[in-house]
């Protein structure tokens, strides 16, 4: 049965959703009757002249409210439908699309510059998607079984591949251990690493590592840094073993650990103590999104000696809610890992590692890199373009990698005022002071200032409203 469906290509709404719209309006009206039998995806995406993925996105979406049905073998047919219930005149498809416009209307007022937040308007679903079919296209049993509780080994060669040539990373496929978040590694790393040790944390710091660290019993040493990172005069007073850095971009401060300050920390690592043999952990945060320059190496490359132990995810360079992380472990470590804690199994499901994988392999994961560092530089570009009015009161930094800037108050206002007078113009911005272990007296009021969730608009807008807030009304 063929089916006239006018498509407008020039509208914004989204083609599939045109399509979706056209068939439900006809079952409703009754054009389309209980057991009418509908065209197949390919024909009807053909007959359109559209992208079959656009007809099976329309049709599953029918599917899933009930209006047609696929039956094995023989086709698409309408579904018995007398039973179904209008609601207020609006489909449900409509009432979920809504959703998030009823809270962004709501939100209107606010503009929030997180720092935890990435474009997720610009992850490549259809991509994902046809990974995802892909993937489950040939009833793979193999992926419903437990595989290797390092991860699986293709995807763990990738993972090594891209590390590098992209980080500088040394290692073999089997030090590379892969789970769900880096929390999950801590965890594991903790029972290799052992109960007795003393961490070194920079301080400010990212949170949710100290927190793991503190959970497990670790005697955690907040340490201060200077403008190259973490000073190794004061990692000696500490008396600690393990120290945790992210010397490619520092989160929150953004420092760039130079090399000369990467191979003291190495030379520490090395030298020992008395106590266990001392290792770096490298926590490679936000190491994908640098504006100025090549991307820093990572200090495990620098690492002859096995000293450190190398942290990753994806988690930022793809999308949160995608819990993969991975770790590079010494092969001392790697021994220690194989006889007492290789029998846990991998907390990352074998599917959602092949469609990682095929990300990595067929060049999307590089090109989605390359794509969002381009995005990100025009929003801090547009960030920028407004904050620089502030310059008389406002020391601004961190604007060569990462997803944030700083803004360091020069008149003497403490960070809750300014957070204040931003939160009376409908803005969010967020202190530094949150992110230190033990906040340090007379540190300078620093503001964090993320930019990677909000739309350019939202952004100068936004920009335009701290100029308010924070310079007697100038704009």
């Amino acid at each position: 049965m063929e089916i006239l469906i006018p498509v407008d290509m020039k509208s914004s709404k989204p083609l599939y959703e045109q399509i979706y719209e056209h068939i439900r309006r006809e079952i409703r009206n009754g054009g389309l009757k209980t057991s009418d039998r509908l065209p197949s995806t390919r024909a009807l995406a053909s007959h359109l002249r559209v992208s079959r993925s656009t007809t099976q996105m329309a049709y599953e979406q029918l599917m899933a409210e009930g209006y047609i049905e696929a039956i094995p073998c023989k086709g698409y047919f309408v579904s018995q439908i007398e039973e179904l219930v209008e609601v207020e005149g609006r489909t449900p498809l409509q009432m979920r699309m809504e959703e998030p416009d009823r809270d962004r209307k709501e939100k209107d007022n606010w503009i929030d510059f997180s720092p935890r937040g990435i474009d997720l308007d610009r992850f490549p679903f259809h991509i994902w998607r046809k990974l995802t079919r892909n993937t489950l296209a040939d009833d793979n049993k193999e992926y419903f079984h437990s595989g290797d509780p390092k991860g699986e080994p293709g995807f763990r060669e990738a993972i090594r591949r891209y590390l590098h040539s992209a980080r500088g990373v040394n290692c073999t496929s089997s030090q590379i251990i892969i789970g769900a978040g880096s929390e999950y590694l801590l965890m594991l790393l903790s029972q290799i690493l052992g109960p007795r040790r003393r961490i070194a944390m920079e301080n400010p710091t990212y949170k949710q590592a100290y927190r793991v660290f503190v959970s497990l019993g670790y005697c955690v040493c907040p340490t201060e840094m200077d403008g190259a990172g973490m000073e190794p005069k004061k990692l000696l007073q500490t008396g600690a073993d393990v120290a945790y850095v992210m010397p490619s971009h520092q989160f929150p401060t953004g420092i760039v650990m130079p090399v000369k300050r990467r191979q003291e920390l190495l030379r520490w690592a090395m030298e020992g103590g008395s106590g266990p043999e001392r290792y770096v952990i490298e926590d490679d945060y936000d190491s994908e999104f640098r504006y100025k320059g090549k991307p820093i190496p990572a200090l495990q490359g620098m690492d002859s000696k096995g000293r450190v132990i190398y942290l990753g995810t994806f988690s930022k360079a793809v999308a949160p809610a995608i819990r993969v992380s991975y770790m590079v472990l010494p092969l001392v470590l790697l021994k220690r890992y194989q006889s007492q804690t290789s029998f846990y199994s991998s907390t990352v499901s074998r599917i959602d590692q092949n469609i990682l994988y095929q990300f990595l392999e067929q060049g999307h994961f590089e090109r989605h890199l390359n794509r969002m560092r381009g995005i990100y530089k025009g929003k801090q570009d547009a960030l920028l373009s407004v904050v620089r009015g502030l310059e008389r009161d406002f020391i601004i930094s961190g604007e060569y990698a990462g997803l944030h800037i700083l803004m360091t108050d020069k008149r003497g206002r403490t960070e809750e005022e300014l957070i204040a007078q931003a939160r009376e113009v409908g803005v969010r911005v967020y202190g530094i002071s949150q992110y230190y272990i033990s906040e340090p007296s007379g540190h300078p009021s620093t503001l964090i200032v993320g930019y990677a969730s909000l739309r350019e608009e939202e952004i100068r807008k936004g920009g335009q409203r701290l100029l308010k807030a924070w310079n007697h009304g100038a704009v």
